[in-house]
Protein backbone atom coordinates (compact mmCIF):
# COMPACT_ATOMS: atom_id res chain seq x y z
CA UNK A 1 0.00 0.00 0.00
CA UNK A 2 1.00 3.28 -0.63
CA UNK A 3 0.54 6.05 1.83
CA UNK A 4 2.26 9.62 0.82
CA UNK A 5 0.85 11.65 3.47
CA UNK A 6 1.59 11.97 7.16
CA UNK A 7 -1.90 12.30 8.53
CA UNK A 8 -3.00 9.38 6.58
CA UNK A 9 -0.13 7.09 7.71
CA UNK A 10 -0.15 8.11 11.10
CA UNK A 11 -3.83 7.15 11.09
CA UNK A 12 -3.27 3.62 9.52
CA UNK A 13 -0.64 2.93 11.67
CA UNK A 14 -2.70 0.99 14.38
CA UNK A 15 -4.47 -0.49 11.59
CA UNK A 16 -8.22 0.02 9.68
CA UNK A 17 -9.80 2.94 10.84
CA UNK A 18 -13.35 3.90 12.39
CA UNK A 19 -14.95 6.37 10.11
CA UNK A 20 -18.74 8.31 11.14
CA UNK A 21 -21.57 7.62 9.93
CA UNK A 22 -24.79 10.09 8.37
CA UNK A 23 -24.92 13.66 9.29
CA UNK A 24 -28.71 14.24 7.61
CA UNK A 25 -30.76 11.83 9.30
CA UNK A 26 -28.42 13.15 12.73
CA UNK A 27 -29.43 16.75 12.43
CA UNK A 28 -32.98 15.98 11.44
CA UNK A 29 -33.19 14.26 14.86
CA UNK A 30 -31.90 17.19 15.99
CA UNK A 31 -35.03 19.20 14.66
CA UNK A 32 -33.58 20.20 11.09
CA UNK A 33 -36.56 21.13 9.43
CA UNK A 34 -37.85 19.70 5.64
CA UNK A 35 -36.59 22.05 3.18
CA UNK A 36 -33.85 23.32 5.33
CA UNK A 37 -29.80 23.28 4.60
CA UNK A 38 -28.46 21.50 6.88
CA UNK A 39 -25.18 23.47 5.85
CA UNK A 40 -26.58 27.11 8.06
CA UNK A 41 -27.39 25.09 10.69
CA UNK A 42 -23.30 25.81 11.57
CA UNK A 43 -24.51 29.50 11.92
CA UNK A 44 -28.10 29.05 13.95
CA UNK A 45 -27.36 26.39 15.75
CA UNK A 46 -23.64 25.11 15.99
CA UNK A 47 -24.24 23.27 19.39
CA UNK A 48 -26.61 20.92 17.60
CA UNK A 49 -23.71 20.51 14.56
CA UNK A 50 -21.62 19.51 17.52
CA UNK A 51 -23.57 16.93 19.61
CA UNK A 52 -23.76 15.27 16.36
CA UNK A 53 -20.28 14.99 15.84
CA UNK A 54 -19.58 14.68 19.30
CA UNK A 55 -22.14 11.54 19.42
CA UNK A 56 -19.93 10.01 16.60
CA UNK A 57 -16.37 10.53 17.93
CA UNK A 58 -18.04 9.18 21.28
CA UNK A 59 -19.08 5.87 19.91
CA UNK A 60 -15.54 5.70 18.60
CA UNK A 61 -14.93 7.16 15.24
CA UNK A 62 -11.44 8.10 14.83
CA UNK A 63 -12.52 10.41 12.17
CA UNK A 64 -15.06 13.25 11.86
CA UNK A 65 -16.84 14.74 8.96
CA UNK A 66 -18.06 18.35 9.02
CA UNK A 67 -21.41 19.98 8.25
CA UNK A 68 -20.23 21.31 4.80
CA UNK A 69 -21.42 18.49 2.18
CA UNK A 70 -23.40 21.54 0.31
CA UNK A 71 -22.01 24.63 1.28
CA UNK A 72 -20.46 25.47 -1.87
CA UNK A 73 -22.05 28.69 -4.31
CA UNK A 74 -23.75 26.65 -6.88
CA UNK A 75 -25.41 24.08 -4.50
CA UNK A 76 -26.36 27.38 -2.52
CA UNK A 77 -27.06 29.39 -5.16
CA UNK A 78 -30.70 30.59 -4.40
CA UNK A 79 -29.72 31.06 -0.60
CA UNK A 80 -30.23 33.77 1.12
CA UNK A 81 -27.39 33.81 3.19
CA UNK A 82 -24.83 32.84 0.42
CA UNK A 83 -22.46 35.43 1.68
CA UNK A 84 -21.87 33.97 4.14
CA UNK A 85 -21.36 30.48 2.72
CA UNK A 86 -16.83 30.78 3.50
CA UNK A 87 -18.07 31.44 7.43
CA UNK A 88 -20.55 28.19 6.47
CA UNK A 89 -17.11 26.08 5.72
CA UNK A 90 -15.09 27.91 8.54
CA UNK A 91 -17.35 26.97 10.89
CA UNK A 92 -18.20 23.54 10.09
CA UNK A 93 -14.40 22.65 10.44
CA UNK A 94 -14.53 24.47 14.50
CA UNK A 95 -17.34 22.49 15.31
CA UNK A 96 -16.15 18.99 14.50
CA UNK A 97 -12.46 20.07 16.17
CA UNK A 98 -14.61 21.12 19.17
CA UNK A 99 -17.08 18.19 19.48
CA UNK A 100 -13.64 15.81 18.13
CA UNK A 101 -11.47 17.30 21.38
CA UNK A 102 -8.37 16.12 20.58
CA UNK A 103 -9.54 12.38 20.09
CA UNK A 104 -10.46 12.12 15.94
CA UNK A 105 -8.92 13.80 13.28
CA UNK A 106 -11.29 16.09 11.32
CA UNK A 107 -12.04 15.54 7.85
CA UNK A 108 -13.48 18.68 5.55
CA UNK A 109 -16.34 17.56 3.87
CA UNK A 110 -16.98 18.49 -0.47
CA UNK A 111 -20.28 16.88 -2.00
CA UNK A 112 -21.54 17.89 -5.22
CA UNK A 113 -22.91 20.47 -7.14
CA UNK A 114 -25.67 18.96 -7.86
CA UNK A 115 -25.78 20.04 -11.68
CA UNK A 116 -24.42 18.04 -14.11
CA UNK A 117 -22.01 19.01 -17.31
CA UNK A 118 -23.77 16.53 -19.16
CA UNK A 119 -26.84 18.63 -19.47
CA UNK A 120 -25.03 21.68 -19.23
CA UNK A 121 -26.41 22.61 -15.84
CA UNK A 122 -23.46 24.00 -15.00
CA UNK A 123 -19.76 25.00 -16.65
CA UNK A 124 -16.39 23.73 -15.57
CA UNK A 125 -14.94 27.36 -14.86
CA UNK A 126 -18.61 27.87 -12.53
CA UNK A 127 -17.27 24.32 -10.92
CA UNK A 128 -13.92 25.33 -10.40
CA UNK A 129 -14.19 28.76 -8.67
CA UNK A 130 -17.19 27.21 -6.66
CA UNK A 131 -15.02 23.82 -5.45
CA UNK A 132 -11.99 26.46 -5.09
CA UNK A 133 -13.89 29.52 -2.85
CA UNK A 134 -15.33 26.36 -0.09
CA UNK A 135 -11.85 24.36 -0.55
CA UNK A 136 -9.98 27.92 0.42
CA UNK A 137 -12.26 28.40 3.13
CA UNK A 138 -12.14 25.08 4.52
CA UNK A 139 -8.76 24.98 4.47
CA UNK A 140 -8.53 28.60 6.46
CA UNK A 141 -9.65 26.54 9.40
CA UNK A 142 -7.20 23.98 9.38
CA UNK A 143 -9.09 20.55 9.06
CA UNK A 144 -6.96 17.70 8.86
CA UNK A 145 -7.65 16.78 5.45
CA UNK A 146 -10.69 17.27 2.88
CA UNK A 147 -12.88 14.64 1.52
CA UNK A 148 -14.62 14.82 -1.98
CA UNK A 149 -17.84 12.48 -1.74
CA UNK A 150 -20.44 11.06 -3.53
CA UNK A 151 -19.44 11.96 -6.27
CA UNK A 152 -21.47 10.84 -9.87
CA UNK A 153 -19.05 12.19 -12.35
CA UNK A 154 -15.13 11.66 -12.67
CA UNK A 155 -15.05 15.16 -14.04
CA UNK A 156 -16.79 17.05 -11.73
CA UNK A 157 -14.66 15.11 -8.78
CA UNK A 158 -11.28 16.04 -10.75
CA UNK A 159 -11.86 20.23 -10.17
CA UNK A 160 -12.99 19.02 -6.78
CA UNK A 161 -10.17 17.24 -6.26
CA UNK A 162 -7.55 19.81 -7.58
CA UNK A 163 -9.75 22.30 -5.18
CA UNK A 164 -8.82 20.32 -2.64
CA UNK A 165 -4.79 19.69 -3.40
CA UNK A 166 -4.30 23.44 -3.86
CA UNK A 167 -5.03 23.70 -0.14
CA UNK A 168 -1.99 21.61 0.68
CA UNK A 169 -3.71 19.09 2.86
CA UNK A 170 -4.32 15.37 2.38
CA UNK A 171 -7.27 14.34 0.07
CA UNK A 172 -9.55 12.16 0.05
CA UNK A 173 -11.84 11.25 -3.01
CA UNK A 174 -15.29 8.87 -3.15
CA UNK A 175 -17.84 7.79 -6.01
CA UNK A 176 -21.10 6.72 -5.79
CA UNK A 177 -21.06 2.93 -7.31
CA UNK A 178 -25.44 2.40 -7.91
CA UNK A 179 -25.88 1.87 -11.28
CA UNK A 180 -25.98 -0.67 -14.22
CA UNK A 181 -27.51 -4.21 -14.30
CA UNK A 182 -24.90 -4.98 -10.82
CA UNK A 183 -25.53 -2.02 -9.37
CA UNK A 184 -21.35 -1.42 -9.54
CA UNK A 185 -21.37 1.15 -11.57
CA UNK A 186 -21.76 5.06 -11.19
CA UNK A 187 -24.60 6.74 -12.57
CA UNK A 188 -22.11 7.54 -15.49
CA UNK A 189 -20.85 4.28 -16.09
CA UNK A 190 -17.71 4.24 -14.51
CA UNK A 191 -16.13 1.13 -12.98
CA UNK A 192 -14.76 0.69 -9.48
CA UNK A 193 -11.68 -0.29 -11.71
CA UNK A 194 -11.68 2.86 -13.92
CA UNK A 195 -12.67 5.49 -10.96
CA UNK A 196 -9.42 3.86 -8.67
CA UNK A 197 -7.08 4.48 -11.26
CA UNK A 198 -8.67 7.61 -12.34
CA UNK A 199 -8.73 9.12 -9.02
CA UNK A 200 -4.91 8.05 -8.36
CA UNK A 201 -3.91 9.68 -11.35
CA UNK A 202 -5.81 12.85 -10.27
CA UNK A 203 -2.91 12.39 -7.18
CA UNK A 204 -5.42 12.11 -4.35
CA UNK A 205 -4.13 10.38 -0.92
CA UNK A 206 -7.16 7.98 -0.53
CA UNK A 207 -9.52 6.41 -3.00
CA UNK A 208 -13.13 5.40 -2.66
CA UNK A 209 -16.67 4.85 -2.51
CA UNK A 210 -19.96 5.95 -0.33
CA UNK A 211 -23.85 5.94 -0.61
CA UNK A 212 -25.65 4.40 -3.37
CA UNK A 213 -26.03 1.04 -2.16
CA UNK A 214 -25.89 -1.20 1.21
CA UNK A 215 -22.48 -2.53 2.76
CA UNK A 216 -23.30 -5.94 0.74
CA UNK A 217 -22.73 -4.28 -2.81
CA UNK A 218 -19.72 -2.33 -1.21
CA UNK A 219 -17.75 -5.96 -0.84
CA UNK A 220 -16.46 -6.72 -4.47
CA UNK A 221 -16.44 -2.80 -4.93
CA UNK A 222 -14.00 -1.99 -2.46
CA UNK A 223 -12.01 -5.38 -3.43
CA UNK A 224 -12.18 -4.15 -7.20
CA UNK A 225 -10.51 -0.80 -6.31
CA UNK A 226 -8.12 -2.03 -4.26
CA UNK A 227 -6.76 -4.12 -7.27
CA UNK A 228 -6.81 -1.23 -9.53
CA UNK A 229 -5.02 1.03 -6.71
CA UNK A 230 -1.89 1.31 -4.01
CA UNK A 231 -3.71 4.28 -2.49
CA UNK A 232 -5.64 2.99 1.22
CA UNK A 233 -10.07 2.72 0.17
CA UNK A 234 -12.40 4.66 2.11
CA UNK A 235 -15.66 3.01 2.44
CA UNK A 236 -18.83 3.82 4.04
CA UNK A 237 -21.89 2.27 2.71
CA UNK A 238 -25.73 2.90 3.32
CA UNK A 239 -27.56 0.38 6.18
CA UNK A 240 -29.81 -1.06 3.11
CA UNK A 241 -31.18 -0.06 0.13
CA UNK A 242 -33.66 2.81 1.54
CA UNK A 243 -37.31 1.87 1.39
CA UNK A 244 -40.70 4.07 1.74
CA UNK A 245 -42.91 2.96 4.97
CA UNK A 246 -46.16 5.46 5.42
CA UNK A 247 -44.16 8.38 4.18
CA UNK A 248 -40.85 7.63 6.17
CA UNK A 249 -38.09 6.40 4.15
CA UNK A 250 -36.67 3.12 6.66
CA UNK A 251 -33.22 1.49 6.41
CA UNK A 252 -33.96 -2.48 7.63
CA UNK A 253 -29.70 -3.24 8.10
CA UNK A 254 -29.25 -2.92 11.85
CA UNK A 255 -25.90 -2.10 13.80
CA UNK A 256 -24.83 -5.74 14.02
CA UNK A 257 -25.51 -6.82 10.74
CA UNK A 258 -23.54 -3.97 9.24
CA UNK A 259 -20.97 -4.56 11.71
CA UNK A 260 -21.31 -7.76 10.38
CA UNK A 261 -19.22 -6.44 6.94
CA UNK A 262 -16.52 -4.82 8.60
CA UNK A 263 -13.96 -7.55 8.37
CA UNK A 264 -15.01 -8.83 4.92
CA UNK A 265 -15.01 -5.28 3.67
CA UNK A 266 -11.23 -5.13 5.48
CA UNK A 267 -10.30 -8.62 3.86
CA UNK A 268 -11.53 -6.71 0.75
CA UNK A 269 -9.10 -4.14 1.25
CA UNK A 270 -10.81 -1.33 2.98
CA UNK A 271 -8.48 1.16 5.09
CA UNK A 272 -10.97 3.06 6.13
CA UNK A 273 -14.90 2.31 7.21
CA UNK A 274 -17.61 3.71 8.38
CA UNK A 275 -21.42 4.27 7.13
CA UNK A 276 -24.17 6.41 4.99
CA UNK A 277 -27.30 7.08 4.42
CA UNK A 278 -29.30 5.04 7.36
CA UNK A 279 -26.52 4.72 9.92
CA UNK A 280 -25.89 6.54 12.75
CA UNK A 281 -23.62 6.19 16.28
CA UNK A 282 -25.41 3.03 17.14
CA UNK A 283 -23.47 1.77 13.79
CA UNK A 284 -20.12 3.14 14.92
CA UNK A 285 -20.57 1.74 17.99
CA UNK A 286 -20.99 -1.34 16.81
CA UNK A 287 -18.61 -1.48 14.13
CA UNK A 288 -15.98 -0.01 17.13
CA UNK A 289 -16.37 -3.57 19.12
CA UNK A 290 -15.81 -5.54 15.82
CA UNK A 291 -13.01 -3.64 15.08
CA UNK A 292 -11.65 -4.27 19.04
CA UNK A 293 -12.06 -7.96 18.35
CA UNK A 294 -10.52 -7.79 15.00
CA UNK A 295 -7.57 -6.07 16.22
CA UNK A 296 -6.95 -8.13 19.23
CA UNK A 297 -7.23 -11.65 17.18
CA UNK A 298 -4.45 -10.44 15.11
CA UNK A 299 -1.90 -9.36 17.72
Amino acid sequence: MKICSGTIRELLSDGPVLLDGAWGTELQAQGLGIGEVPDFWNLSHPERVEHVARNYVDAGSRVVLTNTFRANGIAQAEHSDISRLSEVNRLGVEISRQAAGGRAAVFASIGPSGKLLLTHGVDAECLRMAFDEQAQALASAAPDAIVIETMTDLKEAEYAIAAARATGLPVVACMVFDSGRAKDHTMMGVSPEEAAAALTELGVDVVGANCGIGVEGYVSICRRMALATELPVWIKANAGIPEIVSGEVVYRTTPDEYADHLEILIDAGASFVGGCCGTNPEFVAAMNLRLEKIKSAST
